[in-house]
């Protein structure tokens, strides 16, 4: 697309129905703002349906509404400067020492922002499925299937049930095969990836517990989920797979490998000089 995205909202203005003002309205006056949401508190904040959102999405010949956030996260970009801005908050001028700053000030506000968004309750309860399930599936595509190796990584130190595939296809697999007495956890920083919600919608159909880590707290994601975990960390479209938002779910998933290790004290601390006898012969 080549025209940029707020003089074809302008030009395209009389065209809109109603309810299609009310979101050109707030892209215009709050684009960063918008920048950040996914498309259900978008729909949320103005008012209107998801289905609005999408037809004004259509509109403007995009895709969709990921389509719409590239092009409005480019749009911001060239309006600011055409040639200065990296994202956000970095710019080609800054020094290493005010990058080197940046980036932690960005991952402290994340791990900050999912201190705060951190729900005891819900971490008990998640911990409460876990040590009574007969197995834990994690599930993620992308950079959330790394964040899901990892979890795997920390979680079969103290637990032999916990398990990941590594393609989607297996994933879909292996979600389909799961039971009631099983638990996905399922990690998507929007809630909205296809592979993902597949996953999590056969996982459900087979009656496992569902158990969500991810950034927005409605999303296609959510509505299957029966409990769900937030992670505070903006990511804009055109940063995937950015560092905060990994730290903000390993920061959530270690919450709970510390609480599930704290309440299977005995088991977990066995199982932990196990598997750490199992590889010390592989150090130097």
């Amino acid at each position: 697309m080549t025209t940029d995205l707020f003089t074809l909202m302008k030009t395209r203005y009389p065209s809109f129905t109603k309810a299609e003002k009310k979101v050109a309205d707030l892209v215009l006056s709050e684009p960063k703002k918008v920048m950040y949401m996914s498309i259900i508190d978008l729909a949320c904040t103005c008012g209107v349906g998801d289905t609005t959102v999408f037809r004004f999405c259509k509109d403007l010949n995009l895709k969709g509404y990921q389509d719409f956030r590239i092009a409005l996260a480019q749009s911001v970009t060239n309006d600011e400067n055409e040639t200065s801005t990296v994202d956000a908050d970095i710019s080609l001028e800054d020094s290493v020492d005010h990058l080197t700053k940046k980036i932690l000030q960005s991952n402290i506000a994340a791990l900050n922002e999912t201190c705060e968004l951190t729900d005891a309750g819900r971490v008990e309860q998640a911990v409460d499925w876990m040590i009574k399930a007969r197995r834990i599936l994690f599930f993620g595509v992308g950079t959330s299937l790394l964040t899901a190796m990892d979890a795997k990584n920390l979680f079969m130190r103290i637990l032999p049930k916990v398990e990941v595939a590594m393609d989607s296809h297996m994933q879909a697999m292996s979600a389909a095969l799961m039971g009631p007495e099983d638990v996905a956890i399922v990690i998507s920083y929007s809630g909205s990836t296809k592979d993902t919600y597949h996953a999590a919608e056969l996982a459900q159909k087979a009656g496992a517990g569902i158990i969500a880590i991810t950034r927005f707290e409605k999303s296609p994601l959510t509505r299957l989920a029966d409990l769900v975990l937030l992670c505070g960390a903006n990511e804009g479209p055109l940063q995937g797979g950015a560092l905060s938002s990994k730290m903000a779910q390993l920061y959530v998933l270690n919450i709970l490998y510390f609480e599930m290790f704290r309440r299977t004290m005995k088991e977990s601390k066995r199982n932990q000089e196990i598997t750490a006898d199992a590889v010390s012969d592989k150090l130097y």
